[in-house]
């Protein structure tokens, strides 16, 4: 059997803490190893006791969420984060996610959302749908674009197939077996279009492409 994914907790409220740790502890593929209290603990607990994801609060006092998240980017980037919010604060969850968070969750989400986001990040993937990605990550208007500015002729005809799998939120496994690829090509794929647009994330690149009209018109996933 795998090793149990190890996930950390940090937020302020202790009513929060106290209904993710019921939830963790009735789980057999998940252990929970820390709760910080505010952002300045959580990146010290991360680094002592190295979890697979933290389930990481955006508002906390003395060092908030997104510094956390910019600090772990930094010095823990295996580390996965997911944001922890209760509202759809999409300024801070578009800062969050630039920042190397890997997906979002509302507090009031249900178990089952809560554990298949928490084994996405894991596995290094985003259970995102591509509209909100597009909606938190695009670019304001009038704010900075990539210096090499992307067109649909740079990415190959394959780099093109895998973007649009991944904008209609398929993992690197299941995009390997469509294309009939290893998962190995497609992270290399995934590599050099993150370079080509710009990016170094797949939140950022499909929304990169989606401002771009890189993508089909198709690639948004029906809800399973």
């Amino acid at each position: 059997m795998d090793k149990p994914l190890r996930v950390l907790i940090a937020d302020d409220h202790l009513i929060i803490r106290e209904g993710l740790r019921l939830i963790l502890e009735t789980v057999e593929d998940m252990e929970l190893v820390g709760e910080a209290l505010d952002g300045a603990q959580a990146v010290r607990l991360a680094g002592e006791l190295q979890p697979d994801v933290v389930l990481m609060d955006l508002r906390m006092p003395g060092m908030d969420g997104l510094a956390a998240i910019e600090r772990l980017r930094q010095e823990q980037p295996q580390i996965a984060v997911v944001i922890l919010t209760t509202y759809n604060e999409d300024d801070l969850m578009r800062r969050g996610l630039r920042a190397g968070a890997r997906g979002y969750l509302l507090k009031d989400t249900s178990r089952e959302a809560l554990l298949n986001t928490i084994r996405a990040a894991a596995r290094g993937e985003m259970l995102l749908k591509p509209e909100i990605v597009a909606g938190l990550l695009a670019y304001d208007e009038g704010a900075a674009l990539p210096t090499k500015p992307p067109s649909a002729l740079e990415l190959t005809e394959r780099e093109g197939e895998v973007l649009a799998a991944v904008a209609r939120g398929e993992r690197s496994k299941e995009i390997a077996s469509r294309l009939s690829i290893t998962e190995r090509t497609v992270k290399a794929h995934l590599a050099s279009i993150y370079n080509k647009l710009g990016v170094d994330s797949r939140a950022a690149a499909i929304a990169v492409a989606a401002r771009r009209g890189l993508l089909p018109a198709n690639t948004t996933k029906e809800d399973r």
